[in-house]
């Protein structure tokens, strides 16, 4: 008998053809979790700055929420040819911790007890790395959706930081802000708007609003990369002749959204925006050669931007002892 052996095109067309037959063969392809768990800080250094990744943990969304306006078996094609889930997507929470000079910057503050049971990690792992959260003297906000602010306070609703100095972008906060915000949105959109009113009103937090290019500390700006927010903004450090990019939510998912930054995502607010913003960025990151940060990409998310034909890929930044 002749046997006849698939090309991975004759996979990938089955899989399309047939998306409930991905999952099985995605699951299999996949390592398993430890038994006792993994670092939860990475450290490197850009230019003469210090820089530590810490996790706040990790939650799963829909993989349903990436590529809406694609054919939804071909977004589950290539979930699957990436070895990963054609269901549920694992995000991960990549805070970046910045020292330079004598300034201590952190970006987000995580979602502390109101999210899920696997997050509200960072002020732990912070103290596990060696960082006191209390020796941060900035904290920047990229946008205000739970998973990044809701751990700015505890539960007096007092700031987990009071010394530091708070910073938002100026249309961010303006936009949560708006008289009556919450009976303006769906239903399923009210507790977002809950959560971003009530941390961003936190007691002791007295807010910097910041626009386009604000210096945070000298060699730390903040870039506008709205979309996913309206008024989201990115993090971009400068040291030395190099530079670091921590992206928040422009981008989200460390596949799709460089080989297809074109693919609408559900979760941003204005769609086609974000994925302006995501070319925008990816084309700036591949030309000028700037290291990126993604908030939701796997640990510790640091890497760099390659074109890859007319798109581009995420390759992971060396893991250095």
């Amino acid at each position: 008998m002749t046997l006849i052996k698939p090309t991975r095109r004759d996979i990938l067309k089955l899989a399309a053809m047939a998306p409930a037959m991905a999952l099985p063969l995605a699951v299999r392809a996949q390592v398993g979790p430890p038994t006792d768990g993994n670092p939860t800080h990475f450290s490197f250094t850009i230019g003469e700055a210090r820089l530590t990744i810490i996790s706040d943990g990790y939650f799963t969304t829909p993989v349903s929420g990436i590529g809406i306006n694609a054919d939804p078996a071909e977004v589950q094609a290539f979930m699957a040819s990436h070895y990963l889930p054609t269901d549920v997507g694992y995000a991960h929470t990549n805070h970046l911790f910045i020292e330079i000079g004598d300034h201590k910057v952190l970006v987000d503050v995580g979602s502390g007890d109101r999210f899920f049971e696997t997050t509200g990690r960072l002020m732990g792992n912070m103290e596990t790395a060696g960082i006191d959260p209390q020796g941060v003297t900035h904290v920047v906000i990229t946008h205000a959706h739970g998973d990044h602010i809701l751990g700015i306070r505890d539960g007096f609703d007092e700031a987990i930081i009071p010394d530091a100095q708070y910073i938002i972008g100026a249309v961010e906060h303006d936009y949560w802000l708006q008289d009556d915000l919450v009976n303006q949105v769906a239903p399923e959109g009210q507790q977002f708007v809950l959560a971003a009113v009530n941390s961003i009103n936190a007691d002791g937090v007295e807010w910097v609003l910041a626009q386009d290019g604000h210096e945070v500390v000298p060699g730390v700006s903040l870039m506008q990369t709205p979309g996913h927010t309206l008024g989201h903004m990115s993090v971009r450090l400068d040291s030395g002749g190099k530079s670091l990019l921590a992206l928040g939510d422009c981008l989200t998912n460390a596949h799709a959204n460089f080989a297809r930054p074109d693919w609408l995502i559900g979760r941003d607010h204005d769609k086609e925006m974000a994925a302006a913003t995501r070319a925008r960025i990816l084309d700036m990151a591949a030309t000028d050669r700037i290291a990126v940060l993604g908030y939701h990409f796997p640990f510790p998310g640091v890497g760099h931007v390659k074109r890859d034909g007319d798109a581009f890929r995420f390759v992971p930044a060396l893991w250095q002892f």
